[in-house]
């Protein structure tokens, strides 16, 4: 997971006044965190003649049906998270100007599609959520489900936050502050955070998502990760080292097929068995029982 920018105690993000005010002044910045010129999406800088606009939000006609089978009676929800995409997530540097016209069909669209693969009801961890996809996504199209989103930096919690607000999530989805690895083991004022599904997008590698993601997940719960066309690839390359760490044989599933084009491609790896962490290696022994190299010592 991208590192935060100075040091970082793991803890559920509350809404503060600075952040209610920060959702008003949208040039702040939370302290310590990176350059908000960086786009979470595509990598590019914000330029100073591009301008945001909720326009850009707009949902387009011809998408209008697969948006209708995806989110239902709360599109409406779906297209008021689209603006604050295009507006204070473009602001913020959580999503690239260039990324506006396709919000509904390269991200809205694309990480409703993989509730398909939930169970009515299943808890959902979004590791590394950023801008909230596809955790926010899921908790807009599935009312059922409970959302955590995981994210380290405080610029991104922020925007996560006022965004539950904004949308009336606040029952069903919370905000975690803090890296996949310290939610995975908890705390002494926390215990570890853990669920039936475990969704991530644009993280990192299979093999990595898998070290970081089944520990979050409950025995028999799934890694679901957004992959794009080297998912195949990923799978072949990675899948032994998913094996060490528990999973079961990753899984390709193309989510959506007939609704949006092209299908979300979800790599699915089963928590089969809990995997601890690896023992330190200690002093080879002799089969006196000494430790080699220890017998001078003795003397």
């Amino acid at each position: 997971m991208p590192d935060p920018a100075g040091p970082v105690d793991p803890v559920f993000a509350e809404p503060t006044a600075a952040a209610a005010s920060h959702h008003g002044d949208r040039s702040a910045a939370a302290p310590g965190d990176d350059e908000a010129g960086q786009s979470f999406v595509d990598g590019a800088d914000r330029s100073a003649g591009e301008q945001p606009s909720p326009a850009g939000a707009t949902l387009p006609p011809e998408l209008a049906d697969a948006a209708r089978t995806l989110f239902g009676d709360r599109l409406d929800l779906a297209a008021a998270y689209a603006e604050l995409l295009a507006t204070d997530g473009v602001v913020r540097g959580l999503i690239g100007p260039r990324e506006t016209p396709r919000l509904w069909d390269r991200h809205l669209l694309n990480c409703a599609a993989m509730a398909e693969r939930i169970p009515e009801g299943a808890s959902v961890i979004d590791v590394g959520s950023g801008a909230g996809l596809p955790g926010l996504v899921l908790a807009i199209a599935r009312p059922d489900l409970t959302v955590t989103l995981v994210e380290p930096l405080a610029r991104r919690t922020s925007f996560l936050i006022e965004a539950v607000q904004h949308l009336g999530l606040t029952r069903s989805v919370r905000v975690f502050r803090g890296r996949a690895e310290e939610a995975a083991t908890g705390s002494r004022d926390r215990e570890p955070l853990s669920a039936d599904i475990v969704t991530a997008r644009a993280v990192a590698a299979l093999d990595r998502l898998a070290a970081w993601c089944l520990p979050l997940a409950v025995p028999g719960g799934r890694l679901m990760a957004l992959k794009g066309a080297s998912a195949a690839e990923e799978i072949a390359e990675h899948a032994p080292a998913v094996a060490r760490l528990g999973g079961g044989e990753p899984e390709l599933h193309r989510c959506g097929a007939g609704v949006i084009d092209p299908p979300t491609t979800v790599i699915e790896v089963v928590r089969e068995r809990v995997v601890g962490p690896a023992r330190k290696k200690g002093p080879k022994r002799s089969r006196g029982g000494r430790r080699r190299g220890a017998q001078g010592r003795d003397r």
